[in-house]
């Protein structure tokens, strides 16, 4: 057996290890990680009750709900997949390949300069109750959601933040999105989330950055026009009431985003 082992196998040997990593990380970061070991759990009583111990009643049982299995796993998983294949098909999901034969080491000394006059920027809209909108480009490319706004590119600026979220300011509906460290564009519109489990305190501005941070893994930061509040959606979750602080350490990856209270 072994003396067949080759490159190939090797190869098919690590693409699944990877494949299985990702989905880990994925059911850990979406918050279904029971379900998705309930899943795997399942999978392995099944072979065991078929293959290993040939149960036929019960087997042919369990054949049964693993022919439909795939339908049942879409369902599921729906939000998931979309966010899989919206990754892959995005040019950006493809950029890691560059990295790994890039010599060039990762520009980790611009990689946060958007950090600090984001915060100042929210912080100063909040004392206002100036509303606010801003969607942070992570891994997923979000080109389709700035074409549906004004597109520019500006560094970021907390006085420019500022300024385009003024309420006279022909660009302060809808979102801003930042990638690459830039500014991409303005009056961006994103999908609204369909749920009711919000707090009735929450409006549209809310349920916008949440439906975003379903659709794609951006990170989203709301600033409410009536209560001058701060909140973020990433992942499906949003956390309301949000420090300045606290908002540098999600910004910066130190802290993940927690469901809203």
């Amino acid at each position: 057996m072994w003396m067949n082992f080759g490159i190939k196998d090797l190869i098919d040997v690590l693409l699944v290890a990877f494949f299985l990593y990702q989905t880990y990380k994925l059911m850990k970061k979406s918050g279904t990680m029971a379900i998705f070991s309930g899943v795997v759990s399942f999978v392995i009583v099944w072979i065991l009750v078929s293959q290993v111990l040939e149960m036929r009643l019960i087997g042919a049982i369990f054949d049964k709900f693993i022919s439909v299995g795939f339908l049942v796993l879409v369902i599921l998983f729906q939000d998931e997949i979309r966010r899989f294949l919206v990754a892959l098909g995005s040019h950006k999901g493809w950029k890691f390949i560059g990295k790994l034969f890039s010599k060039k080491a990762s520009d980790k000394e611009n990689e946060g300069k958007f950090i600090a006059p984001v915060v100042l920027a929210c912080m100063n809209m909040a004392k206002k109750k100036t509303g606010a909108l801003i969607c942070i480009q992570q891994d997923i490319d979000l080109t389709i959601y700035e074409h549906t706004g004004e597109m520019f590119v500006a560094d970021v600026n907390a006085r420019l933040i500022e300024n385009i979220f003024f309420k006279n300011s022909p660009l302060h509906d809808g979102a801003m999105i930042i990638a690459d460290n830039r500014i991409k564009a303005a009056a961006c519109i994103l999908p609204v989330a369909q749920t009711s489990n919000l707090p009735k305190e929450m409006g549209l501005r809310h349920r916008s950055g949440l439906g975003m941070s379903i659709e794609t893994d951006a990170l989203i930061i709301i600033v409410s026009e009536e209560r001058g509040k701060i909140s973020v959606a990433q992942n499906g979750k949003i956390e309301a009431n949000v420090t300045a602080e606290e908002l540098q350490q999600i910004l910066s990856g130190e802290r993940e985003v927690k469901n809203y209270c």
